[in-house]
């Protein structure tokens, strides 16, 4: 809401409260879009540690943008083999039938 003035005053410290105070949280969301914030303020080895750890809580657009700073030579590939194992183990931890069988079915009915 702070980000965009939706209701409320445009403020970007507020925004980077609230995105700070849902990323100490746990959200890896919050914790990718510090990343872009810091990206955007130029410090880059603050961005790519918002992205490792939201990574690691297997958060696909922080993998993807890690890759694509290593591309850019900002992250190295230690950090991104790292990352990669991390959000695999993220991603296996929370696979279970249960999950799967309700993943068939909401595909079942797009179609």
């Amino acid at each position: 809401m702070h980000h965009h003035g939706h209701g409320v005053e445009k403020d970007e410290k507020k925004t980077v409260y609230h995105l700070e105070e849902a990323a100490i949280g746990g959200h890896p969301v919050a914790r990718h879009n510090l990343g872009h914030v810091e990206e955007i303020r130029g410090r880059m080895d603050r961005a790519v540690k918002h992205f490792i750890i939201a990574a690691n809580m297997g958060y696909d657009s922080s993998l993807e943008a890690l890759k694509k700073l290593y591309r850019d030579g900002l992250v190295s590939k230690m950090d991104l083999a790292s990352a990669l194992r991390a959000h695999q183990a993220a991603v296996d931890a929370t696979k279970s039938p249960l999950r799967e069988e309700a993943a068939m079915f909401m595909r079942s009915m797009k179609k």
